[in-house]
């Protein structure tokens, strides 16, 4: 109790809070602007909290770090264009729904979904960090290669009406996700004699061509035409602008879910918010009553979107603070952000600076108080995009996805790699192949492949490893379990469609 008290004692200080706040208002703001990343939020502020106390430091960059997650969800949900990564899986059913005039009905259950997600990971990283990190622990290369194998099983459900043209494009996503140097044996691969893709290709440029570029060329091409361009629509309908009570309940059991999702993902380090959004989303489909609705404008898919790759902040720090193990590369700027102000992260930690860390467990919890209050404020403002005319808004928002293309390395090369993926994304859309299989694949491939050949050097080329292994093997056989039940499925629909044919 005495530690408690000393903490409340350093927490609740005016420049204390007040960095909370200026970290979360800078992260939305940076978060919403396509390229400008929660970890490139958190990068721009480390200068500003060289010479500010630690637990000031530490609120501000956490702050930033939650904010930039939150606020990548905005431009997914209004212009197709993730504004971060974690927010490929929100803009599937997010931007539908704008496009049907509900954008402030999107935007706000994106914020309750992001807040209660990040809420109840922090409460998790609080009470139960030591025994989850133990857990996390035990992931070694079997159980990695295992667990992101299970993984590629998302495919399926972000595949659309055809599972054939999702696997398609999966496999294309897989072959991108080799390029650049061999991780084994440092042999090039696919570079094409480029020395800037010996590190491979960069996730945000690539996303940003995905699917802002394309979106603008499909646009343009529509307009040409002389079509009707419905990229985002403003209802007057005050149930289209607010999330009703029957809404929001239906979409507890997918927050909840998700968010369980994104805390034990998050709590492994590599896999990061992206993939926990995803699985989050492809979980949220199975058990909904409607899930023919998922990619059309459901507001449950953009619920579980959102909850778990906000689940991932907080579950990102239990092996951090507990171990000294980032879990991504957000945490890897905080852990250097920690050691800055002279805190160690790992066991130590809780034995030498105990009130610190109670001080910063509090302003996580304050940043997500901030996070809500300021994110439904912002929203406000940032949905009346709608009402400027389209000539101007897509030259706009090309122009910030170069930008911010280019500022993520600082190359124009990166704004080639944006072009490319522009193109490939509009040849892929006009053709009827889904894009979110591509750019699941594409981030889970380094991961899988990483950790398969460190387990086939673990076992001597012996492949046994991977059932030997109780966890490893636990995950295969669910991924077996998936495989039959998607092929069931798939044969009962055939079925089901035939006869409806012949009646």
């Amino acid at each position: 109790m005495d530690n408690l008290m000393a903490a409340f004692d350093m927490f609740f200080q005016f420049h204390v809070i007040a960095g909370v706040f200026v970290g979360v208002f800078l992260g939305i703001i940076l978060g919403s602007i396509p390229g400008l990343t929660a970890t490139m939020a958190i990068a721009l502020i480390i200068p500003m909290t060289f010479t500010l106390d630690p637990v000031v430091s530490v609120g501000l960059l956490v702050g930033a770090y939650k904010g930039g997650n939150y606020g990548g969800s905005i431009p997914a949900i209004l212009l197709n264009t993730p504004g971060t990564p974690a927010a490929s899986a929100t803009l599937l059913d997010g931007h539908e729904l704008a496009k049907q005039g509900k954008s402030l009905k999107a935007l706000k259950m994106a914020i309750y979904s992001s807040v209660m997600g990040d809420t109840l990971s922090d409460m998790v990283l609080i009470l139960v960090a030591p025994p989850l990190a133990l857990i996390a622990l035990k992931m070694g290369p079997p159980e990695m290669a295992a667990l992101i194998f299970l993984s590629l099983l998302i495919i399926t459900t972000v595949s659309g009406e055809s599972m054939i043209k999702g696997l398609i494009v999966g496999a294309i996503g897989l072959v991108v996700g080799t390029i650049g140097l061999d991780s084994v044996t440092a042999v090039r691969r696919f570079g094409f004699g480029f020395p800037e893709l010996d590190e491979g290709i960069s996730l945000v440029p690539m996303l940003i061509g995905l699917f802002a570029v394309s979106e603008f060329l499909i646009n343009t091409e529509s307009v040409g035409m002389g079509k009707v361009v419905q990229f985002f629509a403003r209802s007057d309908k005050p149930e289209d602008n607010r999330v009703s009570g029957k809404e929001f309940k239906a979409c507890v059991p997918p927050i909840l879910l998700s968010t369980g999702i994104g805390t034990l993902l998050g709590a492994i380090p590599g896999i990061g918010p992206s993939i926990a959004a995803f699985a989050g989303y492809a979980q949220a489909k199975k058990i909904s009553k409607h899930p023919e609705k998922f990619g059309k404008g459901a507001l449950e898919g953009v619920a579980a979107a959102e909850a778990g790759n906000n689940a991932v902040c907080g579950a990102n720090l239990i092996p951090l603070l507990t171990l000294g193990i980032p879990g991504d590369i957000g945490a890897a700027v905080l852990l250097g952000a920690f050691m800055i102000q002279g805190l160690h992260p790992g066991p130590m930690l809780f034995q030498e600076n105990i009130v610190t860390v109670y001080a910063i467990f509090m302003a996580l919890m304050l940043a997500n108080v901030f996070n809500y209050f300021i994110g439904i404020f912002y929203i406000r403002f940032a949905s009346k995009v709608v009402l400027i005319p389209k000539g101007y808004i897509f030259p706009a928002v090309l122009a910030f996805c170069f930008f911010g293309a280019y500022g993520f390395n600082q190359s124009l090369f990166d704004v080639w790699i944006v072009i490319i993926f522009g193109l490939i994304g509009y040849l892929l859309r006009r053709n009827g192949f889904p894009l979110a299989p591509l750019l699941i694949a594409f981030m889970l491939e380094p991961i899988l492949e990483g950790a398969f050949r460190q387990s086939l050097l673990m076992s001597g080329g012996s492949m046994a490893i991977f059932f030997t292994h109780p966890i490893s093997g636990a995950f295969l056989s669910l991924a077996v379990v998936g495989i039959v039940w998607m092929v069931i499925g798939g044969i009962r629909n055939a079925k089901s469609k035939a006869k409806n044919t012949l009646v």
